[in-house]
């Protein structure tokens, strides 16, 4: 059914199909068996002390105001994260901001963590409970003084409604943003969320969501603090707002971040790294030009407890995810690999 609509989809504006899609969503027609394959059982995995029925999520950045998360689940995703919810109402950068490179496979953003804002996310939440595994992304408001704050009343108010929450430092379309990946900013940041953890006794786990663009010598550096502060994850990565000079699209120069195939490579290469010097302490999604199953594999066996993916569920549709567990079962049996917890690392 994509493949016939995806003419017509591809005719609009890219956020004017996004719009669409969730509106679609809204309606929850299908049955999750729809989504369904024989012997699912061997995809099921840990993450973030959670059993999930399989390590595909969806990443942040297509349900920012949680709106359709429980029909995503029945799409057939492990786990899906909301987001990116900065504490008030945003409404984001200025038309058009989303801009789709087909000849790349990918997509550039600068959306500006457009969103509905923390009291009306956790209210909708409130209201319609997560049938699976929820992870909130938090950020600060493009207009904040003092953009720890923002974090510290995000956690405050969403971590009750989250099977756990992921502090976006990585997004390029925010000023500043990724200053915090500076070792100095990242350990007064962390501090101060483990003292709100601690002051308002929230036990969600917590993870951190990396830019692709880090300088790699600092990766030591960043795993230390996120040791030191308990961190229970990290995300490998956001967008890139670098990597053009091989692109073909005549769209490559837009301002924003670079998501889909470009940056598959550049976000394994980081997972084995941080895998590598981690030695499993901390758990790691893996995101970056996810649109099949090997390329999902591929993540997991450079060290990935589980992946997330967007820009290839747009370009793809929506049963992308019932093909890539197939491909994920057909892989694991080629491996002779029992479960898809036996491949994580194997190739580091």
């Amino acid at each position: 059914m994509f493949s016939i609509l995806r003419p017509y989809i591809f005719s609009l504006d890219p956020e004017v199909a996004h719009d669409l899609a969730i509106k679609s969503l809204k309606y929850n027609v299908l049955p999750k068996s729809f989504f369904s394959v024989e012997n699912e059982d061997c995809l099921e995995t840990n993450l973030l002390n959670e059993k999930i029925p399989n390590p595909i999520g969806l990443a942040a950045g297509f349900d920012k105001s949680a709106e359709v998360y429980n029909s995503i689940f029945k799409l057939g995703y492990g786990f899906v994260e909301v987001g990116t919810v900065t504490p008030r109402r945003q409404l984001g950068n200025s038309k058009p901001r989303v801009f789709r490179l087909e000849k790349d496979q990918a997509l550039i953003n600068r959306l500006g963590f457009n969103n509905h804002g923390s009291e009306v996310v956790s209210k909708r939440i409130e209201k319609n409970l997560p049938s699976g595994f929820l992870g909130i992304n938090i950020g600060p408001n493009k207009d904040t003084l003092n953009k720890e704050e923002d974090y510290y009343m995000c956690l405050s108010r969403l971590s009750s409604y989250a099977g756990y929450i992921t502090i976006n430092i990585s997004s390029p379309n925010t000023e500043g943003l990724r200053d915090f990946h500076e070792q100095k900013e990242l350990d007064k940041l962390l501090s101060g969320i483990n003292k709100i953890k601690k002051n308002k006794n929230i036990t969600k786990p917590l993870v951190v969501k990396l830019s692709p663009d880090m300088n790699e010598t600092s990766i030591s550096k960043i795993i230390e603090i996120i040791i030191k502060y308990k961190i229970d994850g990290i995300i490998v990565s956001n967008t890139t707002d670098s990597n053009r000079e091989n692109l073909s699209d005549r769209q490559k120069n837009e301002k924003g971040g670079l998501s889909g195939q470009p940056l598959k490579n550049l976000s394994t290469r980081l997972i084995k790294k941080f895998y590598k010097e981690t030695k499993g302490k901390i758990q790691i999604i893996g995101v970056g030009g996810v649109d099949s199953g090997q390329t999902a594999f591929e993540k997991i066996s450079a060290g990935a407890n589980a992946i997330q993916l967007y820009t290839g569920m747009v370009y793809k549709g929506p049963g992308l995810v019932k093909e890539m567990k197939k491909d994920l079962i057909s892989i694991l049996k080629k491996e002779k690999l029992k479960n898809i917890r036996e491949a994580v690392g194997i190739n580091t």
